[in-house]
């Protein structure tokens, strides 16, 4: 057997029970986007082309507002520049692969697979089994989150209009939310942002969303520099 089916092989295995949280969180994003007015068509193009709940579940309300496209982008650039965090911490594990495979990694890096596969993939030692550990876990992630999320996309016209699923997604979001408020700094950045989000809702083209998630990000940012500074006193 080769060292990349073999790789294959772990990837599965090792994001397989990880990977049943996606499922109601799948289920929920298909429903929010039927919810919001998307077609069954526009929802299974946004799913595939953007296959990031965060921003599908941000920019819902810009589509259907039909705010600018540039404001479409750049409020789901901001909504994922976790990414960029988690693209620096795995780069190493990839600087010897084609850029075709890492252009594949990209697409197919989300925060479960970060945290299944990032330290070890950086320990592993041969190229080919490497790359196959993370194919394996990104491509069962995504034929899962795309299963789950055609369920909920084509199950959302069986349910019942008066069960107001338009809140499906801020839901779904929360879920997400709540458990990362557990350190302070998540908590006092959430609270800037929401606080923001409130104060500043009726900014035009609702900008008032980007500036919102700056403002959380620059408190959270200095939130933590005082954290760093007050540990160094003691």
């Amino acid at each position: 057997m080769s060292t990349l089916r073999m790789g294959l092989r772990e990837g599965v295995r090792e994001i397989l029970a990880f990977s049943l949280g996606l499922v109601p969180w799948a289920i929920a994003t298909g429903i929010a986007m039927r919810a919001s007015g998307l077609s069954i068509g526009e929802s299974l193009a946004m799913n595939v082309l953007v296959f990031a709940a965060t921003a599908q579940l941000g920019t819902l309300p810009l589509l259907v507002s039909e705010a600018p496209v540039w404001l479409i982008l750049a409020t789901a650039a901001i909504l994922n520049l976790r990414f960029v965090i988690y693209s620096a911490a795995m780069a190493p594990a990839f600087h010897d692969q084609p850029w075709a495979r890492r252009a594949l990694g990209s697409y197919l890096l989300v925060d479960v697979v970060f945290l299944v596969q990032g330290p070890g993939l950086l320990q592993e030692q041969d190229a080919q089994r490497r790359w196959g550990r993370f194919l394996g876990a990104g491509l069962w992630c995504w034929g899962t989150w795309q299963i789950a999320s055609l369920v909920g996309i084509v199950g959302a016209s069986w349910v019942p209009e008066h069960w107001s699923l338009g809140f499906m997604g801020t839901i779904a979001l929360l879920v997400l939310l709540v458990p990362m408020c557990r350190e302070r700094v998540m908590l006092v950045t959430a609270l800037a942002a929401g606080a923001s989000a409130l104060l500043l809702r009726d900014l035009p083209l609702r900008t008032g969303v980007i500036a919102a998630v700056i403002v959380g990000l620059v408190a959270g940012y200095l939130f933590e520099r005082r954290q760093q500074g007050v540990a160094r006193e003691r």
